[in-house]
């Protein structure tokens, strides 16, 4: 016998209203509008017109003039040293950093007893702030620094590191293998991950380790290895902070629009070329270009990432 209609109605599960919900979600709405919609749109618009920050003018639409005077005005001159700098840095410090990362975990996963301990000493680095970390190599690696000192008593010559153009960028691609804490700690939760039968197979069909490593551990943890560039390429791209600390810092009795970016602009990134444009020269129809086109090229590269990682990435779950 079928229950009453009032009753069905009683214990049938009830809606959340729309406006509940929306109640909830208002605080990530209008912050995400205010502090990252509404910024993206106005650089986008700002990067077609003659905007001045402090300006009094009025403003007009100059179309595609900003992107096609990058290469010809003041930031011009520089435009090309800050992209060749950034892809410097993408091309070296990304994969370095990944094999790094990959390696440490491997090794540190082979300490059954002490693996705690290791992974939280490798761990470290990564708490200090970026700053903090910029000013300590920038003093461990001075001319009379502490490590200098000791490659002297060791006899070996120790290079300008932080003064010398041909240094700057490797040193700090070895700040950054000083900070994988975060990525060794993800690369070595993937290596645990890994079946021990596919190991076992592999070794009973006569595999080696290091054919183990290629035909088994690398597919394996293959995803990671694919979040781990990606999200190094684009973090990469941006890449400010470190470069304007050791460029400032080490000079600070002159002007920091003369100083950004030396010793002889090797340490200056396509960020760093968009901070001086618009919180030094103020030129923001200029910064709010070259924003919009590292937008784009991130994005591109995204887009060929995901592309490519459909046919490289192996993913346990799928058949």
């Amino acid at each position: 016998m079928a229950p009453p209609a009032r009753a069905r109605h009683r214990h049938s599960p009830s809606r959340t209203p729309w406006y509940v919900v929306l109640g909830f979600m208002s605080l990530f709405i209008i912050g995400f509008g205010m502090f990252t919609l509404y910024p993206m749109v106005m650089v986008f618009f700002y990067s077609f017109t003659d905007f001045k920050v402090g300006s009094l003018n009025p403003v007009h639409f100059v179309g595609f003039a900003n992107y096609i005077g990058l290469t010809k005005s003041t930031a011009g001159q520089l435009f090309g040293t800050a992209v060749k700098n950034t892809l410097w840095m993408v091309v070296v410090l990304v994969p370095v950093e990944t094999i790094w990362a990959m390696l440490t975990a491997a090794l540190i996963n082979t300490y059954k007893r002490s693996v705690k301990v290791y992974r939280a000493i490798f761990y470290l680095p990564a708490m200090a702030p970026v700053v903090a970390a910029a000013l300590s190599w920038l003093v461990m690696l001075n001319p009379r620094g502490p490590v200098t000192t000791v490659l002297e008593r060791l006899h070996i010559q120790a290079p300008l590191w932080l003064g010398d153009p041909a240094w700057t960028k490797p040193t700090l691609t070895l700040m950054a293998m000083w900070m994988i804490g975060n990525t060794m700690v993800i690369f070595s939760a993937a290596l645990l991950d890994v079946p021990k039968s596919l190991y076992e197979a592999a070794e009973i069909d006569g595999a080696g380790p290091v054919q183990r490593f290629f035909a088994v551990t690398l597919p394996a943890i293959s995803p990671v290895i694919y979040f781990s560039v990606i999200t190094g390429v684009i973090f990469t791209m941006q890449y400010f902070t470190q470069a304007y600390v050791i460029s400032t810092a080490g000079h600070a009795n002159q002007q920091i629009s003369s100083t950004i970016g030396q010793p002889q602009n090797s340490l200056f990134f396509y960020v760093t070329s968009i901070y001086k444009q618009g919180f030094m020269f103020f030129k923001t129809y200029q910064a709010s270009a070259m924003a919009v086109i590292l937008f784009l090229v991130t994005l591109a590269i995204t887009a060929v990432f995901v592309r490519v990682s459909r046919s490289l990435i192996y993913y346990q779950g799928e058949n």
